[in-house]
């Protein structure tokens, strides 16, 4: 493990979490030597704003800078942030659905109150848009968290999402490139596996992708596309090499959750296998302390490439035009 940022300034390859409402001495100790990249928030960190803002403010003072917090805030099933102190929203899909013509315009709404909220607490990046396409077989785990089946359609209303956060200091994460739809397993559980020719691919999973490639960030799927490799996407170095030159996406590209069961093997070794692939950055979650230890130490710091990427993405992050957030969420009722 690393002590701070090293001679050419490049942060550790991590993105990792807390264990609870607030850092134990041990945690504030390990991130200070981890210096990770960023952090997430989950429910488990969530009770109050006050409580939030303050371990936002712990984490940053732990790796001595204004670090990424990002959080998965999509609406529906999958918000940590909730009521009575944080909006309720719905799927993703509803709300697309029912706003009709005016999808794109919704979910811009949508997703700039939703920054407001999130920049409240010190949060500033969000793991949205996903524009994973939906299939006659999506997974019951991702369809009403996709915002349709027409990949056109998708990538419009991703583009909106993402202009929604950005527009409120938000850094967008879309995902899971390059597309989680047809997988007919949850991959929190199982690893998916696709057979679509590379063809049927190209016109419709990797479309909202290639439309979204000069988004800041975005998160690998663990799914093996068996038309490229046998190893998910995550662990591929041939369908990274496909995300980065044939998608186009030139942004910072971390894994999803290494702890998630469709990837096998230890924790350190997936995490060097990641980056060995050509991901930018490790995501952890819902680990002991002892297993993000080794992850930090086996991910090290970034390449001289992502660090790159990680500069630009930062400098996306900027303090959003105040708005009446109650005149936003009367328009968003009377479209939606």
């Amino acid at each position: 493990m690393h002590s701070g940022r090293d001679a050419v300034s490049r942060f550790g390859a991590t993105i990792l979490d807390a264990s609870g409402p607030r850092l134990t001495h041990e945690e504030k100790a390990f991130f200070r030597e981890a210096d990770p990249f960023g952090f997430i928030l989950f429910a488990r960190n969530v009770e109050r704003p006050d409580q939030v803002r303050a371990l936002c403010a712990e984490m940053r003072e732990a790796v001595g800078r204004e670090a990424v917090i990002t959080i998965d805030q999509e609406g529906g099933r999958v918000q940590r942030l909730r009521s009575p102190d944080w909006t309720e929203w719905r799927s993703p899909l509803e709300e697309v659905k029912r706003a009709g013509a005016h999808a794109a315009r919704v979910m811009a709404l949508r997703y700039r109150i939703m920054a407001a909220e999130l920049r409240a607490i010190g949060v500033d990046s969000n793991c949205a848009p996903l524009v994973d396409v939906i299939a006659p077989d999506t997974h019951e785990f991702l369809t009403d968290r996709c915002y349709g089946d027409d990949p056109g359609r998708v990538g419009a209303v991703g583009r909106a999402v993402a202009d929604g956060l950005l527009d409120g200091g938000v850094l967008p994460v879309v995902k899971h490139i390059p597309g989680h739809g047809r997988a007919t397993c949850d991959s929190h559980f199982d690893l998916p596996r696709v057979e679509a020719p590379l063809d049927d691919l190209r016109a419709c999973d990797f479309a909202p992708f290639a439309a979204l490639r000069d988004l800041p960030m975005a998160m690998t799927a663990h799914v093996v596309y068996a038309a490229l490799d046998d190893r998910p996407a995550t662990l591929s170095a041939r369908v990274i090499s496909v995300i980065r030159e044939e998608i186009g996406f030139d942004g910072l590209l971390m894994t999803d959750d290494i702890s998630m069961k469709a990837l096998n093997g230890t924790p350190a070794g997936i995490a060097r296998g990641s980056l060995a692939a050509g991901c930018d950055v490790v995501l952890l979650c819902n680990a002991d302390l002892d297993t993000r230890r080794a992850v930090a130490e086996a991910a090290g710091v970034m390449s001289q490439a992502a660090q790159a990427r990680a500069d630009r993405a930062i400098a996306l992050r900027k303090t959003p035009v105040p708005v009446d957030i109650p005149a936003l969420k009367a328009k968003l009722s009377q479209l939606s």
